[in-house]
């Protein structure tokens, strides 16, 4: 895999310069040269001079961020401040940085860039730190590996965000569903949705998603493919394998759903910024969502795994990795950051506290995840889940207009039998 990320930089550079998603000058900037590097030796906890490092995270993992920082910020000398951009500004934002010299001491990525900001060298090496960790086997292998480029590691997990399948137990109730039972198959998931949809309750809807978000299609829908045994691309990241029938079972799942009027209305148009908001009000009954959103719940929630076709679950372990950039002159006060970051004090009496999933699987049976099941749940579902990693992940799948979501919107909304030249479009963008 490290291989074919070498081979398609430049490629790959130039496409991102073309469409403006990073503007970074090609030269110097490649990962391994010198100005990806820290920028003084390390210790092996880093420094807490009293420094101050400045952070920017994306708005979607702001109550993490947020929480993370202001902990380490009251536990010590350094002090963080912390930049919470919006989501779709986000991407723009690090690439004029990244030209321009100005990246913040730290910043997190949304997994799915990572390979690619990694391999353009935003990311100062972290190797030997990440390797000095007593606990790196336990760490979230999935984060890792996107953020490894020719050997060298990038990135640790800053959150973890999976994708769950979520239902409101009133909602099931009242539809005589059992509100204690998961959906254990694509058909099953359809017919509550289709069940909750009967109860014609005013503003209320079986299930719902962002038709025109790609990023939320990948999140939810690949779990089902891969649940089901088959899997989204080729191992390298340059083949797409969304044709295969697990692929095609969902599509015509969705079709069925929407068919049968069972979809929010506003998930025909939905690019993103609200695709949670009507399940989170109370007025979805059964669709997958983001794990990180559990805790702001303010009714009962039943979570289980994405099911596949016939059974079996799977999650898309996602969220955000974070890495010292190339720009940071205090390094090693950046570092204690991170290193505190995984630590068992951080991990547990910050994020599982909060009801969020750690990122190392020696602490997920701690004692916040115990006294909630659906902690329990999450995390054992993180173990069977995926991280998909491709230089072009972004064009192919993310961007506004991807042939991914040509792919969808011509199956799922327009009925159109063109799945396979679809999906060969989704090929050439990641075979760049």
């Amino acid at each position: 895999m490290h291989t074919t990320r070498r081979r398609a930089f430049r490629r790959t550079a130039t496409i991102l310069a073309v469409t403006g998603l990073l503007a970074v000058p090609l030269a110097g900037c490649a990962a391994g040269d010198d100005t990806a590097g820290p920028s003084e030796e390390i210790p092996a906890e880093g420094v807490d001079d009293g420094s101050t490092l400045t952070l920017w995270t994306r708005a979607p993992i702001e109550r993490q961020a947020k929480l993370l920082v202001d902990a380490y910020n009251d536990s010590h000398e350094n002090q963080v401040e912390l930049t919470v951009v919006p989501n779709d500004d986000y991407v723009a934002k690090v690439g004029a940085a990244a030209g321009s010299g100005g990246l913040p001491d730290l910043f997190a990525a949304d997994i799915v860039y990572v390979p690619n900001w990694a391999q353009q060298g935003l990311f100062a090496d972290l190797s030997e730190q990440i390797d000095g960790l007593d606990f790196k086997d336990e760490i979230n292998q999935g984060h890792l590996d996107a953020g490894t480029v020719d050997d060298k590691e990038y990135v640790l997990p800053f959150a973890l965000d999976l994708s769950m399948l979520f239902w409101n137990k009133e909602l099931f109730a009242e539809a005589g569903l059992d509100p204690e039972k998961a959906p254990a198959t694509l058909e099953e998931f359809s017919e509550a949705a289709q069940a909750v949809q009967a109860l014609n309750k005013p503003d209320t809807y079986g299930t719902a998603t962002g038709l025109n978000c790609g990023g939320c299609l990948v999140f939810t829908w690949f779990p089902s493919v891969w649940a089901s045994g088959e899997e989204v691309m080729s191992d390298d990241g340059t083949e797409s394998l969304l044709n295969g029938d697990a692929a095609q079972a969902v599509y015509d799942t969705w079709a069925e759903l929407e068919e049968a009027g069972a979809v929010l209305p506003s998930s025909t148009d939905e690019t993103g910024p609200t695709w949670t908001a009507a399940f989170s009000e109370g007025k979805v009954g059964v669709m997958p969502f983001p794990a990180t959103l559990l805790p702001s719940l303010e009714f009962d929630a039943g979570v289980a795994g994405i099911p596949g076709v016939d059974g079996g679950v799977s999650t898309f372990v996602g969220g955000d990795g974070i890495g010292i950039s190339k720009d940071s002159k205090q390094s090693a006060q950046a570092w204690n950051f991170l290193d505190w970051m995984m630590s068992e004090e951080a991990q547990v009496e910050v994020l599982a506290k909060d009801g969020n999933a750690v990122s190392r699987g020696d602490l997920a049976d701690n004692e916040y995840a115990a006294a909630d099941p659906r902690l329990v749940t999450i995390n054992e579902v993180a173990a069977q889940g995926s991280t998909p990693v491709a230089l072009n992940f972004q064009q192919a799948f993310n961007a506004p207009g991807s042939p991914w979501l040509t792919l969808v919107r011509n199956r799922v909304l327009n009925g159109e039998d063109s799945v396979d030249a679809d999906n060969d479009e989704i090929t050439a963008i990641l075979g760049q």
